[in-house]
């Protein structure tokens, strides 16, 4: 029974259900992730705990699961933003080939099966078949990155067939409605051509319509607002405009009857290789996890908890099932695609569980009176079981990954080679230009990162990639791959933002090496304290090369020369670790003293 603030205000009742929700999510997402389970059966947990079925707290209201829908509007926006056309170029054999194998061999699998048990009807058996070929994002992309496995040959395959997955969750959210109009429709209507002369073909144009200004918006006019509203140095403002994109072309698409997820990935898309797309991730990212964290919450609470009782035995079966199906198909496509016995048992075991987008996909069907709410009900208890499931099998197939090279996956190998040595360069001035340039020359992958909109699009024009976004941003840095590169390089002037981002890396990646530019000697001595791996004060080596050129030009002999320099660097490092050590004062007499090399011939 839900409690009440005095007076009884609707205000207060949503207040009392916001302050719950989140109290519920401070509660069961720590614990669920200290158990390794994830956040996503923490929300399903808590929705089933405070839900009607539990202690009551939280009430069914229609209003709040339209607030919950912008969750999977965010969500497609984002994997939208990810999915460059040439990040899908490089991987398009894994992606198109293999991801679209196990989708279709595992869709059809499942849906057939729902069908010929008389599970589902057709229309319905084919959404719910497809809904549960898809494996969890969430889950899987968590353990590979956990285990430093994304970049192995079955981390890659993996990957990519959770890619094509989030591909064509849009074209099945958009069947719905269509699977929904099939509902009792005779096969002779289809077959005489009834059904066609019946379709009304004016809302399909317009729909295309809107898809067409989507794209053309996206793709010419959100740059230069994004740009703009970068030069005006508001945070604020960037992110409610990048809030206002995705409710703007959900609701425009909406008006067409298409989907509000499937206009907010096309605009993601559109936005994928711009150089704001890093920022707008990560300043949509806190409110799309909080909003789809409600949708969670909210499929927990609609769990007829009574018939997962009643059906314990049938849905404990069925997730057992689906786990060793999706297992047998994913490894024998991946041996078909070239996979080593181990790399195939792998990505067969990371992948075998039901996925998020099955929640979405059998709440959006049972709301449009495609499933009924008990089978909806079973299906998704029987996805949250495989859920569970998940981890303890991951780690039988890292123990089951034997050592036989007896058929080498080179295709992993050849992608591994193209996402091997990564860096992500922080502040892309003078020195940030120069160091890209000499990594690029190398054949290593740069991210460049700054927040000038002025720049960017000067380095744009000269084919380098650099992405707007705030340094200290956590976010951001995670987007722009500082978790996975392999060195990240700290180029800006302005100390202030450097130490900040310094703390914000070391603090949630304490690991990453980093090489990075001291404003002057104290700056220097403040970021060793860091435990930065290299540091350099930015005038440091062009004034030894001045100096040096100098003591040339005024008769100074080569070998003394070096000898004098060398003693200068010496005696240079010394005061710096004394300076650590004592303070500022500390050292200084090395400053004054002759050098020994000076009296060389």
């Amino acid at each position: 029974m839900i409690l009440a603030f005095a007076g009884g205000a609707e205000n207060n009742d949503f207040l009392l259900q916001a302050a719950i929700f989140l109290g519920a999510t401070a509660i069961a997402v720590p614990l669920f992730r200290k158990l390794k389970l994830g956040t996503i059966l923490g929300f399903l947990g808590a929705g089933v705990l405070f839900g009607e079925y539990g202690i009551g707290l939280l009430a069914v209201e229609e209003g709040v699961f339209h607030v919950a829908e912008l969750g999977v509007v965010l969500f497609l926006f984002v994997i939208g933003l990810e999915l460059s056309l040439s990040r899908l170029w490089s991987l398009r054999r894994n992606i198109f080939g293999l991801g679209l194998a196990q989708m279709l061999v595992t869709g059809i699998a499942i849906s057939l099966f729902l069908w010929m048990m008389d599970i589902l009807p057709g229309n319905a058996a084919a959404i719910a078949g497809f809904a549960l070929a898809c494996s969890s994002t969430a889950f899987a992309l968590s353990l590979l990155q956990e285990r430093n496995e994304l970049k192995t040959p079955y981390g890659v395959k993996s990957f990519s067939i959770l890619l094509f997955q989030d591909i064509a969750v849009i074209p099945l959210l958009a069947a719905i409605p269509f699977a929904v109009g099939m509902s009792g429709v005779n096969p002779g209507d289809v077959m005489n051509g009834d059904m066609a002369r019946d379709f009304e073909w004016q809302p399909l144009a317009w729909a295309l319509v809107v898809l067409a200004i989507v794209v053309l918006v996206a793709r010419y006019v959100l740059n230069p607002v994004f740009r703009l509203v970068a030069a005006s140095g508001s945070r604020e403002a960037f992110t409610a405009t990048a809030l206002f994109v995705v409710a703007a072309t959900a609701l425009l698409v909406a008006s067409a009857g298409l989907s509000m997820a499937l206009g907010a990935f096309v605009a993601g898309v559109m936005l994928a290789e711009s150089s704001y797309r890093h920022q707008i991730e990560a300043d949509i990212e806190p409110f799309r996890e909080l909003l789809l964290g409600l949708f969670f919450i909210g499929v927990g609470m609609q769990l007829d908890v009574p018939v997962i009782i009643a059906q314990w035995v049938v849905i404990l079966a069925a997730a057992i099932g689906l786990i060793v199906s999706k297992t047998a198909i994913i490894y024998g496509l991946s041996r078909l695609f070239g996979s080593r016995h181990s790399d195939a048992m792998r990505s067969g075991l990371t992948l075998s569980q039901g996925g998020e987008f099955a929640f979405v996909v059998l709440s959006l069907g049972a709301g449009e009176g495609l499933f009924g709410a008990e089978i909806a009900t079973v299906l998704s208890a029987i996805v949250t079981i495989s859920m569970v499931f998940t981890p303890v099998l991951a780690m039988l197939g890292a123990r089951m990954a034997t050592s036989r090279d007896e058929d080498v996956d080179m295709d992993g190998i050849e992608e591994l080679t193209e996402m091997n040595e990564t860096a992500l360069i922080v502040g892309y001035g003078r020195m940030g230009q120069i160091v890209a340039q000499i990594l690029n020359g190398a054949g290593v992958a740069v991210t460049a990162i700054d927040n000038d909109p002025v720049k960017i699009d000067r380095a744009r024009r000269f084919g380098a990639k650099v992405y707007f976004g705030d340094a200290t941003n956590i976010h951001l840095l995670l987007t722009a791959g500082a978790n996975s590169a392999d060195m990240v390089f700290l180029m800006m002037r302005d100390r202030a933002i450097m130490d900040d981002t310094v703390r914000t890396l070391k603090a949630h990646c304490p690991s990453i090496r980093i090489i990075a530019r001291a404003y002057d000697r104290m700056h220097e001595i403040d970021l060793l304290d860091h435990d930065i791996d290299f540091v350099m004060r930015e005038t440091f080596e062009s004034s030894i090369v001045m100096a040096q050129k100098g003591l040339e030009n005024l008769g100074f002999g080569d070998n003394r020369v070096r000898a004098m320099i060398a003693e200068f660097r010496q005696r240079d490092k010394d005061r710096l670790i004394a300076q650590q050590a004592g303070g500022p004062e500390a050292g200084k007499e090395k400053m004054v003293q002759p050098f020994e090399a000076a009296d060389l011939e």
